[in-house]
């Protein structure tokens, strides 16, 4: 079967290209991909070539496809697996495959299963660790979703906190506690007070910053102050960028508290040290964030990490019992992380708009890998829909819902977008 993928043959050489998919064997997994998120770490592994961890040195000569949020439904099964998934199932996965210690992963590591494809091939120990997660939805974006929200889940379940003159880890975000998510208001921070308001651990006061009023206003009409109180959660957005001294300022907006979990959201130096600075004894500070920099360091306070038993995490992923989790909270309704997506696009776009990630505005970047789109934000559905009567469709559609993707925008996009 032919495919169509963007594959990375070295620093920043993507190419979308067409090719014959070779026939599966017996443990493997034909799949047809639907929509696939960009990640930011898909622009930092094309950006490094074979020097990202996860990248083989040979791709030069064999290529490797790119993306690893990516759902679809599966069309063909080799005999080892056909009592467990069947063909027309709809399917998630959880790229972070750790398979025998080894870094490899869908969508940085291997020639035929990456998300920015339209068919690829489930090798066998996608299948061998669970890694393959069926799921049922009206909307495949759900399962686009579930990767980066994993991640979410993950870092708060790694969070931990230990009971002073005891050795016992209490593990997840400190219940009842202050919390604050740093350079909050961008597509991971907005996942992150989805899952906060919603699961089954909540701060009493949880504090999201950023430097951009737009940003924290779209996240305010969102996720609203009222909704966050009905769940017992006190919710402040605040935009450090306007005052002279943060860490006062949000010393004192937190009543004097100082902060039991912080997730640090960017890769920047001052807002990692202001997290270290609003630690409460015993804190836990997450750095979320994942540096393009390998040689990235930053400055503690080794004296309170010593006295005040403050300690530092970093989280990169999430695992299979995360992506379970979230993918059953988006089934129920519980979480909705709709929120995350500002733009959408078609396959034939995905190779610009990953090496160009980092400059492009909004949210997550949701590509259709079947269909032929330019990269549009939603916000320009209506000035686009003007002159394309497919945008002025989606246009009416998002507007029913606070000009949020829904599954109903993505049906009527798979019916009248062009076919890649």
């Amino acid at each position: 079967m032919k495919t169509k993928a963007v594959r990375l043959y070295g620093k920043e050489d993507l190419r979308l290209e067409e090719f014959e998919l070779p026939g599966i064997k017996d443990n493997e997994i034909l799949a047809k991909i639907v929509s696939d998120s960009i990640c930011m770490s898909s622009y930092k592994a094309q950006k490094q070539g074979a020097d990202h961890k996860r990248v083989p040195a040979d791709i030069a000569v064999n290529p490797v496809m790119i993306g690893h949020e990516f759902c679809g439904e599966i069309i063909e099964v080799g005999n080892k697996w056909k009592d467990q998934f069947k063909p027309g199932q709809q399917y998630s996965i959880q790229p972070a495959l750790n398979y025998k210690g080894s870094l490899d992963a869908p969508g940085y590591s291997y020639q035929y299963v990456g998300g920015a494809a339209t068919y690829v091939i489930m090798p066998n120990e996608v299948m061998e660790l669970g890694c393959l997660l069926p799921y049922k939805s009206d909307a495949y974006f759900i399962g686009s979703l579930a990767e980066p929200m994993s991640c979410i889940a993950g870092a708060m379940h790694a969070s931990f906190h230990v009971e002073q003159g005891t050795y016992v880890h209490e593990m997840g975000i400190k219940e009842g506690g202050v919390m604050a998510i740093l350079a909050g208001a961008g597509p991971m921070g907005l996942g992150m007070i989805d899952y906060t308001l919603n699961c089954d651990r909540r701060p009493s006061l949880l504090i999201i910053t950023d430097v951009d009023d737009v940003k924290l206003e779209r996240a305010a009409s969102i996720y609203t102050v009222e909704e966050a109180a009905s769940k017992g959660v006190k919710l402040i957005y605040v935009n450090t960028g306007t005052v002279e001294d943060s860490v006062s300022y949000l010393l004192d907006i937190s009543e004097g508290k100082a902060f039991d979990d912080v997730f640090v959201m960017v890769p920047v130096h001052q807002v990692i040290e202001q997290g270290d600075r609003i630690l409460n004894r015993g804190g836990c500070l997450n750095f979320f964030a994942g540096p393009t920099d390998n040689n990235f360091t930053s400055s503690l306070n080794l004296y309170d990490v010593h006295y005040e038993g403050h300690h530092l995490i970093g989280t990169s992923g999430g695992n299979t019992d995360d992506m379970r989790e979230v993918l059953d909270m988006m089934a129920d309704g519980v979480i909705n992380p709709v929120a995350l997506i500002t733009h959408i696009g078609g396959l034939d776009s995905v190779v610009e708009t990953t090496k160009t990630l980092p400059e492009i505005p909004g949210g997550k970047k949701l590509m259709y890998t079947q269909i032929s789109l330019p990269l549009t934000a939603l916000d320009d559905f209506s000035e686009e829909g003007k002159n394309n009567p497919l945008f002025a469709g989606l246009a009416d559609i998002i507007a029913k819902t606070n000009n949020l993707w829904s599954p109903e925008a993505e049906e009527f996009l798979l019916k009248y977008a062009k076919n890649m």
